[in-house]
C-alpha cells in the first residue's frame, strides 16, 4: 500500500481516471460532514457497535469489476481507518491500493479541532455535502 497526501491523491485521481476513490467513513460522516467529489461510499466500520463491515472487500471488488489491478484510493477522516481498510484489500490481492494520509478532515490541532492543520478539506480540494 502506498500513502499519499491529499494533494498527491487528488493529482493521482486526475491522471488516473480509472481509479476508484472510496470513502470508508460511516454513512453519517459521508452524508453530513461531506466527502470528496467523486468518492464512492463503502464503510469500513459503521453502526452503533462500530463493527468492521464483513462485506467491505467484496463490495470494493464489485466496484472494481473484480479486477485487483484497478487502482483504489481510500480516504477516511484522518487516514487511520482507510489504512486498515487498505491492508484488508492488499491481503485480498489488490495490487494498487493508496491511503490518503490525514484523510478528509485532518489531524487535531492544539484545540482538538479538525480541518485546521491538514486534510482534504483543509487543502482546498473539491468536496461536497449531501
Amino acid at each position: 500500500m502506498k500513502h499519499l497526501t491529499p494533494r498527491e491523491a487528488h493529482d493521482y485521481l486526475q491522471s488516473h481516471p480509472d481509479a476508484l476513490l472510496i470513502d470508508v467513513r460511516s454513512e453519517i460522516e459521508y452524508l453530513f460532514v461531506g466527502h470528496p467529489v467523486g468518492a464512492i461510499h463503502v464503510s469500513w466500520n459503521d453502526g452503533p457497535d462500530w463493527e468492521i463491515n464483513p462485506h467491505f472487500v467484496g463490495e470494493v471488488k464489485k466496484l472494481a469489476g473484480h479486477g485487483v489491478e484497478r487502482p483504489v484510493v481510500l480516504i477516511c477522516r484522518s487516514g487511520n481507518r482507510s489504512e486498515s481498510a487498505g491492508e484488508a484489500l492488499v491481503k485480498a490481492g489488490f495490487k494498487n491500493v493508496f491511503n490518503v494520509m490525514h484523510g478528509f478532515e485532518g489531524e487535531l490541532d492544539d484545540k482538538h479541532h479538525r480541518n485546521s492543520v491538514s486534510g482534504w478539506r483543509h487543502d482546498g480540494l473539491p468536496w461536497e455535502q449531501c
